[in-house]
């Protein structure tokens, strides 16, 4: 199930990296409006920039749908996303009002109110597994000869057509009682005011390691539970104030604290290695800074010195916690960076958005000091300090050459790893997700740690079992890539 769980998490990076496209149009839409709010041509760019924002951001539910069916598919074919669309499709045009009132033979305007939100992320997500499962069992499908037309990959859609049908039927029952769960917790999580955002960015933190963040992020990012936070901050329907206090929190705890953190952990390395873990700290530290991608610093205390792990945790609950204590709120699509920081300063629902840099200076200096007081006090061994992680096995920087253009860099990154993990005969499955590698190994013993961090990778993770993750940065797809070249 854990193993399940992960790939559905890893599926849905797939419509979620579509977000910042949203974010850019309408913050750029917002941005020419406050500028030249009298010039009547440039409303008019400003609302077509805008309204192209939200077209992404209204159809969530059917990124979702598709994304999960190509990322739970064997083979991530295009074939399982249009079995995902129409499996998407269907529910969605049965189901609408007038639609329900004809199969239950009642008024529209007698029909329950849950079903003028059934195209929601949770039935895009349903669908997507539906369309993925189908896809497996019947991708490869021969038929009679008459028939044989509609074999292989043409086969999925059209069974997912009939499937789509019956799950049609059965969300006509299931969806008005679920959406009254969804909707009561969403008004009690919301209730708790900031409470409740301070506990929901502990856990997210905490979930991390497993890769189930994302299942707890779609509840309060998306409208699994009726929250909604990212499309009602930046469509402008939510409440001033109070939209974003599930995102406002994590600006100064990815702009700076963690940036922070990364400075105290090159402050507490060996004098020897102090070159080799500044450079690895440089590049986290930017990365989260600037796009809010903090899986390649994270990893690279997380395991190694568990008690910083919980501390970061802590803080970055704290920080929702207060963020939504005193309203300031500001809002991403992908993750709390700059860019999404810098996107969203100008839009309706964003509050005080600079008191979120003046939280994030207090809480940066927060992390070093307590990072560095718990590494001298508990002689933790982060990078650069002990053999936990030892920055000089193999020689990292020597493996793969910095200056090297990326058509080198990625093939020589993939045959380091490959060797590493045994070569590719060891590898049952490869996958990745925003910054990792995630494989299934028929022998974990054979994984060599330091010959994989030779690759220039922050940090090698086995999962328990046959799951080995491999911490590469944003750039992983192209290692992947190639990793499924040569496998």
């Amino acid at each position: 199930m854990m193993k399940y769980l992960q790939r559905l998490g890893r599926s849905l990076m797939l419509p979620i990296a579509v977000l910042p496209a949203a974010a850019l149009l309408i913050g750029l839409g917002r941005i020419l409006e406050n500028i030249w709010e009298n010039s009547a041509s440039i409303a008019s760019i400003s609302g077509f920039l805008v309204s192209s924002g939200d077209a992404i951001l209204g159809s969530m539910g059917l990124l979702f749908a598709v994304g999960v069916a190509i990322g739970l598919s064997i083979d991530k074919s295009g074939a399982a996303g249009l079995a995902g669309l129409v499996g998407w499709l269907v529910p969605t045009t049965i189901l609408k009002p007038d639609g329900v009132a004809n199969l239950l033979q009642i008024e529209v305007d007698s029909v329950n109110v849950a079903f003028n939100n059934v195209g929601t992320q949770f039935l895009g997500i349903i669908v997507g597994i539906l369309a993925a499962t189908i896809y497996n069992r019947f991708n490869n499908k021969k038929l009679p000869e008459a028939l044989s037309f509609f074999s292989g990959r043409r086969l999925p859609p059209i069974l997912t057509s009939f499937a789509a049908s019956l799950l049609s039927v059965v969300w006509l029952y299931v969806w008005p009682p679920l959406y009254d769960i969804l909707t009561s917790f969403g008004e009690w999580m919301v209730g708790l005011g900031a409470l409740g955002a301070g506990l929901y960015g502990f856990f997210n933190r905490l979930l991390i390691p497993t890769g189930l963040h994302h299942a707890l992020n779609s509840v309060f990012w998306f409208d699994l539970a009726g929250i909604d936070d990212i499309n009602k901050f930046w469509s402008g329907t939510g409440e001033l104030g109070v939209t974003g206090m599930y995102q406002a929190g994590f600006f100064p705890i990815m702009m700076v604290g963690l940036p922070a953190a990364a400075l105290a952990i090159y402050t507490m390395a060996d004098k020897n290695k102090k070159a080799k873990v500044g450079s690895l700290m440089l590049a986290a530290g930017v990365a989260s800074f600037v796009t809010g991608v903090t899986e390649p610093l994270e990893f690279a205390f997380m395991f190694i010195a568990p008690a910083l792990y919980v501390i970061h945790a802590l803080l970055t609950g704290l920080s929702l916690f207060i963020a939504a204590t005193f309203s300031w709120t500001a809002g991403f699509t992908f993750s709390a960076g700059l860019i999404d920081y810098v996107l969203s300063y100008t839009l309706e629902l964003a509050n005080k958005p600079y008191m979120l840099l003046v939280q994030g200076i207090v809480f940066g200096v927060l992390y070093y000091v307590l990072f560095v007081g718990a590494i001298k006090t508990f002689n933790l061994k982060t990078p650069g300090r002990g053999v936990e992680v030892d920055m000089d096995a193999g020689d990292i920087q020597s493996a793969i050459n910095k200056d090297s253009t990326d058509d080198d860099k990625y093939p020589e990154m993939a045959k380091i790893i490959l060797d590493g993990l045994g070569g590719a005969e060891n590898v049952d499955t490869l996958n990745y997700c925003t910054s990792r590698l995630r494989m299934e190994l028929k022998d974990t013993d054979k994984v060599d740690e330091n010959r994989i961090l030779q690759a220039n990778v922050p940090a090698v993770r086995k999962q328990g079992g046959p799951n080995v993750h491999v911490i590469v940065g944003t750039d992983v797809e192209f290692v992947a890539r190639e990793m499924e070249k040569l496998i």
